[in-house]
C-alpha cells in the first residue's frame, strides 16, 4: 500500500469516526442543549447529556443551585440528570469542566420573577372606538347630469387612512365628520386634515361637494370610528390587574389594517349557537353581549398578538379560578396539551388538542405553533376551530403555554397558535429578556 492509499484509507476512517460521533447519543445529547437557558425564579429544570463521565461545574448559588447543592463549585457525574434550582432572579453562568480541567460546556442562565396567571377561557364581547376616523371606501358625488366625483379620491386619502384631526381638533366620531362636511360645505370651505397612514403623519384639505341627490354635501368617502365582535379571553394577571384576549389584531373588516385603539370595552358575552366549521368555510361562535352596565375591562393596547388592558376582577364561570404558572416559548413541545374555550352559554369547557408543530422563535412572532383539534366533542359541536375561539388559552403540563389565532381554512381540525411569552410581553406583564440567543448550541 502506498503512501498515497494510506492517506485516502485514513481519511474515510477519520469520517466515520466523526460520522459515528455524530450518530452517538451523548453527541446528539450536546449539540441540541441550548447555549442559554430562562427561569421562573422557583422554577426545577433537569438536564440530560448522558455522557458517562465526571465533570466539575461553577455557577453562582444564590442564583441557581445544582443538584441541590449550595457549593459554588463542585464535582458532578453528566450521566446522570443536572437538577437545576433557580434561587433569585439575576443572570448567571453555569460553567461544566469534563475531569475538572477540559472546558465542556458555558450555559448562560437567567433567571426572571416567577409569574403565574389565570387562564381563561371565556367568551367576551369586543367594543373598540379607533383612535381617529378610518377611511374604508370611496364612492362618486353626483354633482349634475352624468357627472360624479369623489372629493376623498381627489385629496389622495386611500383606504386604510386614519383621519385624526379636522381643522387642528381631535376627531374620532363620524357624526361630527357628517357636521364639519355639511359646516364646510355651505361656507365653501375646504376641511384641512390630519392623517395617518401607518407610522407617518401628513397634512391634505378635502373639499366637499354638494350631492344632488342626497341634497347634502358629501366627502365621497366611507368612514368608520369603531367595530365590535367576539372573541375569547386569554388570562388574567391578578397581581398586574390586566388581562390578554385574542391572540391575533384586530383589523378593520373592509380594509384589512389594524385598528389604532383610541379606548374600547371588553363585555360579559353569551354564546347562544355554533355555525359549525368545515372544509373551505370557517364557522363561527354566534353570541350576544350581556350585562353591558358592568364593563368587564377596558381595551387600552391592539397588537398583533391579541388586546390587553385593564381588569379589575376575573370574569365568572371560569374553568378553574387557580393561576398556573407560564412557559417560555422555548419549552413548548409537541405532543398532548389542551384548550379551554366555550361553545354553549358562559361554561368554560376543557377539550384536548395536540401539538404538532413547535417553530422556534427567538423574537416575538406569530404562529409559533401548529395545533389540531383532537377531542371528538369539540369537533362534533364545532367541526374545529371556529371564529371567536381566537385567544383560547392552551395548557400543557400545568402551564399555559400559548392561544389559538387562525384556522386552516382547508382544514379546520387544524390552526396556528402564537407562545403566550409573547402576550405578556404585550400586556407588560413579562420583561423582555434582552439579550439571549435561544438556538440550539
Amino acid at each position: 500500500m502506498n503512501a498515497n492509499q494510506r492517506k485516502r484509507w485514513l481519511g474515510l476512517l477519520l469520517v466515520f469516526i466523526v460520522c459515528m460521533l455524530g450518530l452517538s447519543s451523548p453527541f446528539q445529547h450536546y449539540a441540541s442543549f441550548p447555549n442559554e437557558l430562562r427561569l421562573f425564579s422557583g422554577q426545577l429544570k433537569q438536564l440530560d447529556y448522558g455522557m458517562p463521565v465526571h465533570a466539575q461545574v461553577t455557577v453562582d448559588p444564590q442564583i441557581l443551585s445544582v443538584n441541590g447543592s449550595k457549593a459554588g463549585s463542585f464535582s458532578v457525574d453528566l450521566n446522570k440528570p443536572l437538577s437545576l434550582q433557580s434561587q433569585h432572579s439575576g443572570a448567571t453562568t453555569m460553567k461544566l469542566k469534563l475531569f475538572g480541567a477540559i472546558p465542556f460546556k458555558t450555559v448562560k442562565v437567567n433567571v426572571v420573577p416567577d409569574l403565574r396567571v389565570i387562564p381563561g377561557g371565556q367568551t367576551i364581547g369586543v367594543k373598540v372606538k379607533s383612535a381617529g376616523i378610518m377611511v374604508v371606501g370611496h364612492h362618486q358625488v353626483v354633482i349634475g347630469k352624468g357627472s360624479k366625483v369623489s372629493p376623498g379620491e381627489t385629496a389622495k386619502l386611500q383606504l386604510g387612512d386614519l383621519i385624526v384631526r379636522i381643522n387642528g381638533n381631535h376627531i374620532n366620531e363620524v357624526h361630527k365628520v357628517a357636521e364639519l362636511a355639511e359646516s364646510a360645505g355651505g361656507k365653501k370651505q375646504p376641511l384641512h386634515l390630519t392623517v395617518k397612514r401607518g407610522s407617518h403623519l401628513f397634512e391634505t384639505k378635502l373639499s366637499p361637494v354638494y350631492d344632488v341627490e342626497d341634497r347634502a354635501w358629501r366627502l365621497g368617502l366611507y368612514i368608520r370610528d369603531s367595530a365590535a365582535g367576539v372573541g375569547t379571553l386569554t388570562f388574567y394577571a391578578p397581581d398586574q390587574g390586566v388581562y390578554g384576549a385574542l391572540g391575533h389584531v384586530i383589523t378593520d373588516m373592509d380594509t384589512q389594517t389594524p385598528i389604532e385603539v383610541g379606548e374600547g370595552q371588553i363585555l360579559q358575552s353569551n354564546v347562544t349557537s355554533i355555525n359549525k366549521s368545515q372544509s373551505g368555510e370557517p364557522g363561527e361562535k354566534r353570541a350576544h353581549f350581556i350585562k353591558e352596565s358592568k364593563v368587564l375591562g377596558n381595551i387600552e393596547k391592539n397588537t398583533p398578538f391579541g388586546i390587553f388592558g385593564k381588569m379589575k376582577e376575573l370574569p365568572n364561570h371560569s374553568y378553574n379560578e387557580r393561576s398556573v404558572p407560564v412557559a417560555f416559548a422555548e419549552e413548548v413541545k409537541e405532543g398532548p396539551a389542551q384548550l379551554l374555550t366555550v361553545v354553549n352559554g358562559q361554561k368554560v369547557e376543557r377539550f384536548n388538542v395536540e401539538i404538532v408543530h413547535v417553530t422556534r422563535q427567538s423574537s416575538p412572532a406569530t404562529k409559533g405553533m401548529v395545533i389540531k383539534i383532537t377531542d371528538s366533542r369539540l369537533i362534533e359541536q364545532t367541526g374545529g376551530i371556529v371564529q371567536g375561539m381566537s385567544g383560547s388559552p392552551i395548557i400543557q403540563n400545568g402551564k399555559l403555554i400559548g392561544a389559538v389565532t387562525h384556522v386552516f381554512v382547508n382544514d379546520p381540525t387544524s390552526g396556528y397558535g402564537c407562545f403566550i411569552e409573547w402576550m405578556l410581553q404585550d400586556a407588560g406583564v413579562l420583561l423582555k429578556t434582552a439579550g439571549l440567543n435561544l438556538k440550539a448550541a
